[in-house]
This record gives C-alpha cells, structure tokens and sequence, in this order.
C-alpha cells in the first residue's frame, strides 16, 4: 500500500481549521446479550469461549425468534448518560438499521436512531498541558454489537487478500452504547490530543460506574475518529472522514493527526476529500480507504416493530442519579490529597492516562508511589517498546502483588523487573513466576557471607582498602557478590556484611 502525501502538521494548521467528532463504543458488561439471553463476552466471565458457543436463535436471527430487552443494559445506560450530563428521554425506542454483512445475522442492526436515550450532554477534558475543553455530546444511544469476521490467508490480516473468512457470532448482540459528540471546534494544534483526552475521559467514566471493562486492546470501548477540514475563514463545514475502531488511546490522536495532515495536502492541491469510512493502520500509522460514508437514509431505519419504547419511570431515573460516582476531575483532585502527591507526580501519572489503573493498584494494596512507579515506569517503557496500551499488558492486581513482594524483600527492584516480564509473557501471578523461575532473593546471612569471603578471597587487598576508610572499595566485593548471585541478593544487606568483615565483626 503507498503512503499517502502528508503535509507538515504545523503547515496544515495554518491553512485549515480541524474540526473533529468523536463516536465512542462501549460495551456494557451485563450477564447476558442486548436482546437475548446468551452469555454477555464483553463480561470478562465469558470473554474467553469457542467461537459460535455463546449465541441463542435471536443472535443468528433465525426466523420466529423475538428480541427481549435486558433491563440492566438499560439501566447502565441510563447511568452513562446521566455521567455524560445529558437529559434522559421519558420515552426511546428502539429502531431496525439495514445494511447487510455477514457478521450481521439478520442483514440489520437494532439500535437507536430518532429517539435515543440520552442527549445534549457534554464532559469536560482537560489536556495535558493544561487546557481544558469542554465537548458538547449529541447523544447516548443503546444498541447491539454485530459479529466478529477473521480473514485468513493474505499477509494483513484484511479481506483484500484473503482466501477465505470465518465469523463468529458470539460477539453478535452484546449491549452497546454509542456515545456521539457534536462537531467540537477550537481544538487546534491540540485536537489529535483532544481526541486522546476525551476518549481517556470517557473511559475513566465507564470504569468508575462499572459498567463495562472498557479494555481498548479486547474491544470493550472503541472509538470512530471523524475529521474534516475547512479553509480559515471559511464558515462551511469541510468533508469528513471517519477513521473506523481505533482501539488505543494512543492511536486515536495518533490517527487524527494523521487524518490532518492527509486532507491538508489534498486539499492544497486543490483536489476534494472523499466522503468515506478509513482504516486505521497499527503498524505504520497510517489510514486507508474503506468504503463510502452512508448518511443515516441509505441505512432505511424504521421503528423497531418486535421492541416496546423504553420509558423508565422518573423514580429510577433519580435512584440512578443518587448513586452516579465522582466526576473524574472531582476525583482526581481527591486522590492527589489522598496520596500525598506533587503537582508533578501527580501530572505525571495523569498524563500517562493510567490513573485509574494506578488507583486500582493502590487499592489492592500498593503504596501509591510504588504504584506510580511501576505504572509511569517499567509498565509503560515495555508498552511503548511492543507498541502496545500499557492498560493491557497487566493487571492492577498483579502489580500491587509485584510492588508487595519487592517491599517485603523477597524481590529486588532488578528481579521484580524479571518477574514482571513474566507476568506479561503469560506465565501467572507474580508469585508464581518467582517460584518458576527462581527469582527470589537470597535472604540466607550463611550463603551471603560464604560468596562474600569468596570475593575476598579473590581481592585481598579489598579489605585493607576498607579499614583504611576507602569504604568504595567494598563496591568490588558487592559486585562480585550480586554476580555469584545471578543478581538475586539485596546489594544493600551484602554491603552491611561486607563493612561488618572489615571491622572484624563477621570474622
């Protein structure tokens, strides 16, 4: 595939205003399916199945089959929108949208269209560098996720190529909501991390209301990037394109950017942005074409005729309210308090957008700098190295267990990097991969002081060096002791042992 020309980013924003929209996926983690009662994959109890296994008559469409509404899917709606500030509708109901595809049973989608659940809303945003923006949401509306195709052959995994497709319908009828922000102007230089921001924002909020796992890397929450560009000084709006199930943070504002700089050097040459869905590539950071964009009349909606509209009772509306939990930025300032944080550590962690798996870990039982540590360090180092989200390599559990076990000396920060390779490669908790591999420190004074009278042995002037208040010296020996070791001795108890040889009180 040839890359596409791209415009110096800089040079786009001086001829054209950004102009993004974001349509944010998430699914819910109810026990069962939107419409029937087959287990719910987007809960992390079932996530794990044989294709085709998880799946009753209504998720294939077969014919005599009715859909029946989860009452909880409606509820943890209810709750998002009511989290996004939007009103909720007295009365919403449910509509057929029509287009066919092969992960798509029934050649149509139930979801909302004219009469969502939740609208007019908006969230607050705030940047990293410290601007805050606030994104107006058009809507909240409940719908059913389609099925899962895998292409196999080819070299990219895509239908191009392919020598043949495989679908799985498990994934056919778990409960979605599809957020819709309006056209949010302003954000300039900053809107690729604008759309980074927002997206963490709203996940930050799914996770505190639990109602879904939001893991980006499994497809819990998803995000179409839509940009378009419009001249300076021009008021009409330009041609968007919709960048199609982004599943990283990162790589929203990377595709936005990207998008930027592609319509720029277009549209400077005088050429048109065609109207169309693209897709995003990991790999080379890059968008492709994929079919063009239909408008909301090509997909024939009509009211859903097997599905009563959804009128929750003022009185539930209310308890849901009652029970919302803090907004995030009301939570962020608590935390800071909580743990003690600088303006700079604290920055630093909510930059990394790991807050709350840094809290998490503080709640299963991490100091919060250990937490922070772990999180804004090893973790996102590895991430960044594989190219992946730090959210899923590992779990917060894990790490406070990793961050337990370094305070109660049984590992030192060297070995609880092994260990947490480990972890990462799939080979248990970190306990277990202590016990697999060995890598506890050696607490035993016997064996310490046995390597250190080796070392010594091997450098004899050492301890002539150290009585005579060279205590540098003692570097050699511990070196030499950490290397007898394979690293699994705490540096700091085998100097202790070290200068207590010297002063004759180990001999």
């Amino acid at each position: 595939m040839a890359r596409a020309e791209l415009m110096d980013f800089d040079q786009a924003l001086e001829l054209f205003e950004p102009v993004i929209g974001l349509e944010v996926h998430v699914e819910l983690n109810t026990k069962t399916k939107m419409f029937s009662a087959a287990p719910n994959p987007a809960n992390s109890e079932f996530h794990v199945a044989e294709p085709n296994t998880l799946i009753t008559p209504v998720c294939l469409g077969l014919p005599g089959s009715l859909p029946v509404v989860n009452g909880q899917a409606v509820q943890y709606s209810i709750s998002l929108g009511l989290a996004l500030g939007c009103s909720i509708a007295p009365s919403s109901r449910f509509a057929r949208k029509n287009y066919f595809y092969p992960d798509l049973a029934k050649n149509y989608q139930i979801s909302q269209y004219d009469e969502p659940i939740a609208f007019d809303g908006s969230v607050e945003v705030e940047l990293e560098n410290g601007r805050t923006f606030t994104v107006p949401i058009e809507r909240a509306h409940m719908e059913e996720d389609a099925g899962k195709l895998t292409h196999v052959g080819g070299s990219t995994g895509r239908i191009q190529g392919a020598e043949y497709s495989l679908v799985d319908y498990n994934r056919a009828g778990v409960p979605l909501v599809e957020i819709v922000t309006r056209p949010i102007f302003g954000g300039e230089a900053d809107a690729p991390a604008l759309a980074r921001a927002y997206v963490s924002t709203i996940r930050d909020i799914v996770l505190s209301l639990g109602i879904s796992e939001a893991r980006m890397e499994r497809g819990n929450l998803r995000c179409d990037a839509n940009v378009s560009l419009r001249p300076r000084g021009q008021e009409k709006l330009g041609t968007r394109t919709e960048t199609k199930n982004v599943n990283s943070m990162r790589s929203v504002e990377r595709a936005v950017r990207y998008e930027i700089q592609r319509q720029a050097a277009i549209l400077a040459k005088g050429a048109t942005i065609t109207q169309e869905t693209r897709h995003w590539h990991e790999d080379t950071g890059t968008t492709s074409a994929g079919r063009p964009k239909s408008d909301a009349d090509d997909y024939r909606y009509f009211p859903e005729p097997d599905l009563l509209p959804v009128v929750p009772t003022p009185e539930l509306i209310e308890k849901l309210r009652a029970a919302l939990p803090e907004p995030p930025a009301v939570r962020r300032r608590r935390l800071k308090g909580e743990w003690g944080f600088t303006d700079l550590e604290f920055q630093d962690v909510a930059n990394s957008g790991l807050l709350i798996e840094v809290a998490e870990t503080v709640a299963a039982g991490a100091s919060p700098a250990a937490a922070r540590k772990w999180w804004t360090g090893e973790i996102a180092r590895l991430a960044n190295a594989s190219d992946q989200d730090a959210t899923g390599l590992v779990s917060p559990v894990h790490v406070a267990e990793l961050a337990q076990l370094v305070d109660a000396g049984t590992l030192t920060d060297r070995l609880a990097r092994q260990v947490l390779e480990g972890v990462i490669a799939g080979e248990g908790s970190p306990a277990q991969v202590v016990e697999s591999r060995g890598l506890a420190v050696v607490s035993d004074d016997g064996a310490l002081i046995a390597a250190i009278d080796d070392a010594l042995a091997a450098q004899p002037d050492v301890l002539a060096k150290i009585r005579d208040g060279k205590v540098q010296a003692a570097g050699a020996v511990i070196g030499a002791v950490m290397k007898a070791m394979h690293g699994k001795a705490d540096a700091a108890r085998v100097r202790e042992l070290v200068l207590e040889r010297a002063s004759g009180d180990g001999a």
